[in-house]
C-alpha cells in the first residue's frame, strides 16, 4: 500500500481570482478540514471527518486551529543578492552599482555560489516559500548552483542566466553570443527536469543591448516553454536612462517588444511606471507582472497599481525581490502589498492577499497545474500557520470577528515563528 498523509486542520481554498471576482466566493477556510497526501501529490481535500473515514491506514497530522495552506510562491527573487539584503540608502541605480555588482561579482567562485544558493533557499524554506523564481548571475555555474540546491531540497525552483553586455562592471558582461549560447545550453541541462524549470533572462535593458535582446528574442522564439523573465519600469529614473539608451522605442516595453521579448510567458518584475500603451500591450499579450512591494517601498520605486492591473486581466504576482526587497517573508511582502493598496486608496483583503502569494504567483508563472492551490492532482507543497504565533498575534485573536481577522493579524503581524510545518514534494521538511 502507498504511503498516505492526511493533514487536519482549517484549510485554504481558492474557486477563482479574488482581484476580479468578490473575494467571498472564490476564497473559502474550512475550519475542520483536510488535505490527503500520496506520492508526492494531494490526492484529495474535503471534510476531514470524511477523509478520516476514507482513510483509515493514512498517517495523520492533526493541526488543530492552525491554518493549512498552499506553499507560497516567490514569484521574482535575485539569490545571489542573499548576503547583502537591507543595504543602506540607495536607489536603483546607485544601488545596483554599489552592493549588488559586487556581491554578483563574488559568485563568480562556484563554491561561494554553491553556499548562497544553499543559504537561500533555506531561508526561504523557513519561512514557508516552497517556489521560487529568481535570477541568477552571468556565470552558467551559479544557475547550476541554484538548480542543483533546490533539487536535493525536493523544491520547484525557475531560474536563468542574468545576461548582461553592457552598463555592468568587465566581471559580470558576457555578450549577444554567449549569453545565447550559454543560455540554450543551461536550458538543455536542466529544463523540465524534475521540479526544474527555466527563465531566459535579459536583466533589463540598460545592461543588454539591442543584439543581446535579440539573441535572447531569438532563442526565446526557439524554446517557446521557457519564461522570459525581466525588469520592467522600476524607477522614473530609470525609464529616463532607458529613453537616452533606445530614444527610438516608443516606450519601456517596446524595447522588449521590438525583439519579441513579450508574450503569455512573459514575467516583467516591478511595472510601477507604465504608459497606456504598455498597460494595453500586456493585457492584450497576456504578460504577467510580479508586484515587489517591500523593494518597491525600500528603494523609493513607486507604488504598484494593483487595482487598475488586475480589471486589465494581467496575471500579477508577487514577491520578495531579495535583496532590493527588505524581508524574505512572503507574510511580510503581504502585509507591504497591503500597505501600499492603502496608500492608492484600495486595499487588499487577507483572501486576497494570500491568493497573491500563492495560487495568483503560481499563474503568473504558468505553475498553476502543479502547485499554488490545495487541489487534488497538485504537487504537495503546503505550508502550515500558527494563526497565534506570538503573544501580540495571540491577544488579537481573542477579539477576532471571524477567521479572516485572525489571519490578516498573521500577515500583518507575522514572521517565520508562524509557520509551524512546511511539506515540500509530499515530504515535511525536518
Amino acid at each position: 500500500m502507498t504511503h498516505q498523509s492526511l493533514l487536519l486542520g482549517q484549510t485554504l481554498h481558492f474557486s477563482g481570482n479574488p482581484l476580479t471576482d468578490s473575494w467571498d466566493e472564490t476564497v473559502h477556510i474550512d475550519s475542520a478540514g483536510g488535505v490527503l497526501i500520496e506520492g508526492g501529490h494531494i490526492a484529495a481535500t474535503g471534510p476531514a471527518a470524511k477523509l478520516r473515514a476514507a482513510h483509515p491506514h493514512a498517517q495523520v497530522t492533526d493541526y488543530g486551529d492552525a491554518l493549512i495552506c498552499p506553499g507560497f510562491v516567490d514569484a521574482h527573487v535575485h539569490y545571489p543578492q542573499t548576503a547583502m539584503i537591507a543595504s543602506w540608502g540607495k536607489r536603483l541605480i546607485d544601488w545596483l552599482n554599489l552592493y549588488t555588482f559586487p556581491e554578483e561579482m563574488r559568485l563568480s567562485d562556484p563554491a561561494y555560489a554553491a553556499k548562497i544558493a544553499g543559504r537561500y533557499l533555506d531561508l526561504t524554506l523557513d519561512h514557508g516559500t516552497t517556489t521560487v523564481c529568481s535570477y541568477a548571475t552571468i556565470a552558467p555555474h551559479s544557475v547550476d548552483a541554484i538548480f542543483e540546491a533546490a533539487s536535493t531540497r525536493g523544491q520547484r525552483i525557475v531560474t536563468g542566466k542574468t545576461c548582461m553586455d553592457r552598463n555592468a562592471p568587465d566581471g559580470l558582461l558576457d555578450t549577444a553570443q554567449t549569453g545565447y549560447d550559454d543560455s540554450k545550453a543551461l536550458i538543455d541541462r536542466w529544463h523540465g527536469k524534475g521540479r526544474a524549470s527555466y527563465a531566459i533572462t535579459p536583466r533589463f535593458t540598460p545592461t543588454s543591448s539591442a543584439d543581446q535582446l535579440a539573441a535572447l528574442g531569438a532563442l526565446w522564439a526557439e524554446r517557446t516553454d521557457c519564461l522570459m523573465q525581466t525588469h520592467l519600469s522600476e524607477q522614473v529614473d530609470e525609464i529616463a536612462w532607458v529613453r537616452d539608451l533606445v530614444p527610438h522605442a516608443r516606450d519601456y516595453l517596446d524595447t522588449y517588444e521590438e525583439h519579441g521579448l513579450i508574450g503569455p510567458r512573459a514575467v516583467f518584475g516591478h511595472a510601477i511606471h507604465m504608459t497606456p500603451r504598455e498597460i494595453d500591450r500586456l493585457s492584450e499579450t497576456g504578460a504577467a507582472v510580479v508586484h515587489c512591494p517591500t523593494s518597491n517601498t525600500f528603494i523609493g520605486s513607486g507604488l504598484f497599481d494593483m487595482a487598475g492591473l488586475a480589471a486589465r486581466h494581467i496575471p500579477i504576482g508577487l514577491a520578495t525581490d531579495t535583496g532590493g526587497g527588505s524581508s524574505f517573508s512572503m507574510l511580510r511582502t503581504m502585509a507591504a502589498a497591503y500597505e501600499i493598496g492603502q496608500l492608492r486608496g484600495t486595499p487588499l483583503h487577507a483572501a486576497q492577499l494570500m491568493w497573491l502569494a500563492t495560487a495568483g504567483s503560481a499563474r503568473s508563472l504558468h505553475l498553476q497545474d502543479k502547485v499554488g492551490t490545495l487541489s487534488a492532482g497538485l504537487e504537495a507543497d503546503i505550508t502550515v500557520l500558527d494563526l497565534a504565533s506570538t503573544p501580540a498575534i495571540a491577544q488579537r485573536a481573542t477579539t477576532a470577528n471571524d477567521i479572516w481577522d485572525n489571519v490578516f493579524a498573521t500577515i500583518m503581524m507575522g514572521d517565520d515563528r508562524a509557520i509551524t510545518d512546511v511539506w515540500v514534494n509530499g515530504q515535511k521538511r525536518a
